[in-house]
């Protein structure tokens, strides 16, 4: 992986740091609900290549400069004039890029199923910025249809419908539901104006409360990024788990920045990579039920990884620690 990659900013997840979890802890399977970077096509391309169960979902970041769709793909843009035919060549947007890189793991507006685990994973709207307006409706709408929020509800809702009975279903959107308060340290609240704000999908919130109202799927776990943990203007940090009245727990994972290097100067000079720690949010499931959360710290240094710090957001009784 490039230093530039793991330098980003914006960078909240990388092939590199799963495939270190991966060899820290016994993963079953991995999800990825926050920006991959403004676009960042390598990054996808090494993810989707890491050999375990996974699902995605791509955020507003990875739709950062493409509006709509390329209509003709080539490799490089040409214009070529043959006898009093004109051809006109376009590339490949890098969002079409992504979705064909990650297949079936993209699980915007569907569900991926994984029948040895008794899972299914449900996606939410692809893209999300948060709020009440539809960011990148022309891609929502070439790809999915999808022209107002009330719309993209119906897709949500209609991608779990069909879950198998004995199966558990993880919602993972890029941004979470309303209704989850509008004070700027609340999981989804507005930190960057004054008086916070309600900063939640609409559709989400939607699609959740019509799946309670009018089917039997079993939700016992939301998980999302994009609000990040620490809030802007130096505020404090963000709640990054809340536990609804009806036991859903709503989980945010944008923990920025994930990769931090190492200050190991001893650690470092043993080894001919730099070192790093990289964060990760651990869903831990037993019978069916939700029953560990925890933000993990793990360093890497060369092909050596150890479990930092490890902070419990939740555990089985019911009670979430922030």
């Amino acid at each position: 992986m490039d230093l530039k990659n793991l330098s980003d900013k914006r960078l909240r997840g990388n092939a590199a740091g799963f495939g270190a979890l991966h060899r820290q802890v016994p993963l079953s399977s991995l999800s990825n609900q926050c920006d991959f970077g403004n676009e960042n096509l390598e990054l996808v391309q090494d993810v989707a290549a890491l050999n375990f169960p996974k699902a995605v979902i791509l955020g507003n970041h990875d739709s950062w400069s493409t509006q709509q769709f390329s209509s003709n793909y080539v490799l490089d843009n040409l214009m070529i004039s043959n006898s009093a035919h004109l051809f006109l060549f376009r590339k490949k947007d890098r969002v079409q890029l992504q979705l064909e890189c990650l297949g079936q793991e993209h699980v915007g507006y569907k569900r991926l199923d994984f029948p040895l685990l008794k899972l299914s994973i449900v996606g939410g709207r692809p893209f999300s910025c948060g709020g009440q307006q539809i960011f990148r409706k022309r891609l929502l709408s070439a790809r999915y249809g999808i022209q107002d929020m009330e719309g993209s509800a119906k897709r949500i809702y209609e991608a779990a419908l069909g879950t198998p009975e004995d199966h558990l279903v993880i919602l993972l959107a890029h941004n979470g539901p309303t209704g989850l308060g509008s004070e700027l340290n609340d999981i989804c609240g507005k930190d960057w104006v004054f008086g916070g704000g309600d900063h939640g999908d609409p559709d989400l919130a939607q699609a959740i409360s019509h799946l309670k109202e009018t089917t039997n799927v079993s939700i016992p776990l939301v998980v999302f990024g994009h609000m990040h943990k620490e809030l802007a203007h130096g505020n404090g940090l963000r709640k990054m788990i809340v536990v609804g009245t009806d036991n859903i727990i709503y989980l945010n994972g944008a923990i920025v920045p994930r990769v931090k290097r190492s200050t190991n100067e001893t650690s470092l000079q043993a080894s001919n990579s730099d070192g790093t720690y990289r964060a990760f949010t651990l869903v831990e499931i037993l019978n069916g039920q939700v029953n560990k959360i925890s933000e993990s710290w793990v360093s890497v240094v060369g092909n050596e990884t150890t479990l930092e710090e490890e902070h419990i957001l939740f555990k089985s009784n019911g009670q979430s620690s922030r």
